[in-house]
Parts: C-alpha cells; structure tokens; sequence
C-alpha cells in the first residue's frame, strides 16, 4: 500500500508545474477558508468587478476608450446601487415585515385546514393521527416564530449593523473602481510572484477564469430575468407580497434544482391565504411552474451552455459540500469551484498521459 502510494506520489508530483499548481490552489482553498469573514468586502467587490467587466469588454469593442467605457460602467452601478438601497430594499423589508405581523393568522388558517383532513378524508385518519397533526403543526409554529423573533430582534438600526452597511457601502465601490482600472496591473503583481515553469498553471487559470467570469454575468442575467418575469406575472394575478417572493424566487436559482422546490412553499402558502383552493390558486402555481420550465429548458442552457459541462449529480453534490464550507457563497460559486476541479483533473491527466507516451517512445 505504502509502495503504490508512493508510486502515485511520484507519478502526479515529479512534474515541477504540477506542485505549483497544487500550491496556488492550496494556498488559494487555504486563504478564503481561514480569512474568508476578513475578506468578505474584497471577495464580494472581485465577483462585482466580474460582473462589470464584462459591460467594459462590450464597450471597448465598440471602439470606446477602456477608461471611458470603465467610467460609463461604474456610473450605472452606482446609480443601481442607489436605486436598490433607496427603493427595493425599503419595500422588500416592509413587505417582510407586513408578512410576519399577518403570519399567526396565516398559521391558524392553516391548522384549522389540517385539522379538518381527517374528517374530510377518513383514509388519512389510519395514517396521521390527530396528535402526530397537532405536533407538526406546532413543530411549524415555534420554527415560524424563532425566524420572526430573529428578525425583529436584530434590526438594522444596530450599532454594529449599521457600521458593517457603512463600511460597505464605502469599501466595496471603491474596490470594485480600483479592480476595474487595475486590472492588468493586478494581474501581473499576482503573476509576478509565480515560479518560471507555471504554463500548466497559467493553462488552468486562463479557462477557469473564463468560465468563472461567463458563469457570474450569466447567473446575475438568469436571476434578473426570473426574477422581473415573476414579479410580473405576480402582480398581474394580484398576489401579496409579490415583490417579496419574487425576489426569493430570483434568488432561488443561485441552487440548482433544490432551490425552486424549496420557493414553492412559501408561493402556495400566500396564495391559499389569500384566496383558498380556488382558480386563482391553480393559476398562479401553473404559472409559476411555466417560469420555473423555462427557466431550467431554454433560459439556462442559452446562457450556460459553453459555460459549465458537469452532470447533475456533481452539481447537487459540489453544492451541498462548498455550500456546507462557505454558506451563502459557496452555494454560489459551487459550480465554478467544480469547474475547476474538472480542469485540473483533465490538465493532470492530459500531464500523466503525455508522461507515459515519453515513457513508452523512449522504452520502444
């Protein structure tokens, strides 16, 4: 066993690129889990500078100075910055607030339809008994209220909250101009520090960063999209709290498959209380349905169709294990970070491959 773990050492670590890119990417995994709280600001304001950097790339093609084009672009996210500080986010967090006050009401309601199940379908009464009702009820309840008691309990009003808004709202635009101007300067200041012999490093770097950049701008694309759709097909039946749960269902793409699913509740919950097992009710979930199939049939494979190429199973899996490391953020770049285990799993076999064809040319 040892011999054989020896053997693999040698085989995949006696190339000199091979241990550099081992060390970057050791180094990197190393950075973000240790100094990830720290560096929250710096990583938040990279994945912006992503994101704008491509509106910079569509403007220079159109012959305009890159500098102008940077300016053009941070002036529009700022604008959008304000617009969202000053508009969406005082009417996401009224809606919220509006839904938590009406949410024991919400709660009875829907006891007192569990509660009559039994009667209406005897056969559910050999399966759930009236006590197992009554505990799922109140495990739902106390859950429901730990949330609401956790918002209101932790305003923004804070001292510490408001100095962590404060000191993003400053830091990270600024970051985001400076990624932006710098980026070549950056770049080259980060390479410097790499060893001669890094072209399998510079080869894995070159198309990860590629996909990395189409993943984001294409994930914020999927998430604007879904999300005015939605919000459009909401407030055109009427529903409550449209803005509130469209915005959860925008979000709900950055997890695949399981994030949809998870929305729903919620969906079907505002609808019954507003207005029962009626038309509107279906309606509303068939739309909602119809949103969630275009999405994932045309929507997703137009935008990242050259981007990522990995099975579901390793999606749902990279999720679950970057997610578990990272939260919120590693749910987010789950796909990207799996992207990237696939191309230094390919570029070492590519390695290993061209190895042995040495080895057997030289033997032959």
């Amino acid at each position: 066993m040892i011999e054989y773990i020896k053997n693999w050492y040698h085989r995949n670590f006696s190339n000199p690129q091979v241990v550099i890119l081992a060390l970057c990417l050791i180094i990197g995994f190393a950075s973000v889990f240790l100094f990830g709280d720290i560096l929250a600001p710096l990583l938040a304001s990279i994945v912006i500078a992503y994101i704008l950097d491509g509106g910079v790339s569509i403007l220079q093609q159109g012959r305009i100075p890159r500098f102008l084009a940077l300016i053009l672009v941070f002036l529009v996210f700022i604008a959008l910055l304000i617009l969202i500080l000053f508009a969406l986010i005082p009417k996401l967090s009224q809606q919220l607030t509006q839904f938590f006050r009406e949410l024991p009401d919400m709660i009875t309601h829907g006891q007192n339809l569990l509660m009559q199940l039994p009667d209406k379908y005897p056969s559910l009464a050999q399966i759930f008994t009236e006590d197992q009702i009554g505990e799922l009820i109140w495990s739902v309840q106390s859950q429901l209220i730990s949330v609401g008691h956790n918002f209101f309990s932790q305003p923004l009003e804070s001292v510490v909250g408001l100095i962590t808004i404060m000191i993003y709202l400053i830091l990270v635009p600024l970051l985001v101009f400076f990624f932006l101007k710098d980026k070549y300067k950056i770049l080259g200041w980060l390479e410097s520090f790499l060893p001669p012999e890094r072209e399998l490093t510079h080869e894995v770097w070159v198309e990860v960063n590629k996909k990395i950049a189409s993943y984001i701008r294409g994930k914020v694309v999927e998430i604007l999209v879904v999300w005015t759709v939605t919000y459009v097909t909401f407030l055109f039946f009427g529903l409550e709290y449209a803005i509130l749960l469209s915005f959860l269902v925008g979000i709900s793409v950055i997890i695949p498959y399981v994030g949809a699913a998870v929305v729903t509740i919620p969906i079907a919950f505002v609808s019954y209380f507003q207005w029962g097992f009626g038309s509107q009710f279906v309606y509303v979930l068939i739309a909602y349905s119809a949103i969630q199939l275009l999405d994932g049939n045309i929507l997703v494979p137009l935008l990242f169709s050259e981007i990522v190429n990995l099975h579901p199973v390793a999606i749902i899996a990279a999720v679950l294990v970057f997610g578990s490391i990272w939260g919120l953020w590693g749910v987010f770049f789950a796909i990207p970070l799996a992207t990237l285990f696939h191309a230094v799993i390919r570029a070492l076999t590519a390695i290993n491959d061209d190895s042995q064809q040495k080895q057997q040319s030289l033997s032959g």
